[in-house]
């Protein structure tokens, strides 16, 4: 599943931005998920949520005008990926505000 936000930030204020509210992360994702975060590159945040019994592996990745939020949902968990793009979409875009 992939997640893109649009933004006017330009690419060094957007992983600023995200460094920063980094904590935040978490708040992004539905409230019943753990969420660990690993800055993997200079625009590369990779994220692992736990949550309803399975792991999920994803990322944030910063570029010039878009943030895209990545995760590798299993075939199990397909079935929620509309319920999850509803909840991470407005919380992603709050998070670059």
């Amino acid at each position: 599943m992939r997640l893109t936000v649009p933004h006017t930030l330009g690419r060094e204020a957007a992983v600023a931005r995200i460094r920063a509210r980094e904590h935040e992360i978490a708040d992004i994702m539905p409230s019943m998920a753990k969420v660990t975060t690993a800055w993997s590159g200079e625009d590369r945040l990779d994220l692992r949520v736990e949550a309803m019994g399975k792991t999920i592996h994803g990322a944030v990745e910063v570029g010039d005008e878009t943030v895209s939020f990545e995760f590798d949902l299993p075939a199990a968990l397909s079935f929620a990926e509309p319920m999850i793009r509803a909840a991470v979409e407005p919380r992603a875009q709050k998070l670059l505000a």
